[in-house]
């Protein structure tokens, strides 16, 4: 019975662990667009202030000199995605440069980004067919295996009957 159960358990995990190289792979993709998306928007506003004869910080120092709030506030919000920009970037180059065992570790980080809650939102399981999927299955089975069996063992404890000793006489 306790094979079965811690059997059971390392199923689960292995299926559950499974996934973690598919939720990262969604997530590089999401992450990758948003880079994307933002070079295009730095680049845009570097040329645009590149043809004002200005670079991007007297751009925007020039934003906030103006006495128009909407304008002063666009300064402010294009310094937010900037900031924005080179946070998300430095996350693509680290996820990229990062081996399996980094990229697991570093999942919690993954899950407090807007763009890690996102990706869980829509996350679509996937069957594992890498050998990094594989692995982290493996993994998951052993690391299932040995809790639920060590938890089942524990738990019998109180009810394991003691061997009887035999009495020899001499």
């Amino acid at each position: 019975m306790r094979r079965l159960i811690a059997g059971l358990g390392g199923i689960a995990l292995a299926a559950s662990l499974s996934q973690f190289p598919e939720y990262a792979q969604q997530y590089t993709q999401r992450l990758g667009g948003a880079v994307d998306e933002l070079r295009v928007i730095t680049e845009d506003f570097d040329r645009a202030a590149q043809a004002g004869g200005m670079d991007r910080q007297a751009a925007l120092a020039r934003y906030a000199a103006s006495s128009d709030s909407f304008l002063a506030g666009r300064g402010d919000s294009m310094a937010l995605t900037f900031a924005r920009y080179a946070d998300l970037s430095e996350t693509l180059a680290r996820i990229q440069g990062a081996g399996p065992v980094e990229r697991l570790r570093s999942l919690p980080a993954y899950i407090d980004t807007d763009i890690g809650r996102r990706t869980l939102e829509h996350y679509r399981p996937a069957v594992p067919v890498t050998m990094e999927g594989v692995l982290y299955a493996g993994a998951g089975f052993i690391l299932g295996y040995l809790i639920l069996s060590g938890l089942v063992r524990f738990c019998a404890l109180p009810f394991r009957r003691r061997p009887q000793g035999r009495i020899y006489r001499a």
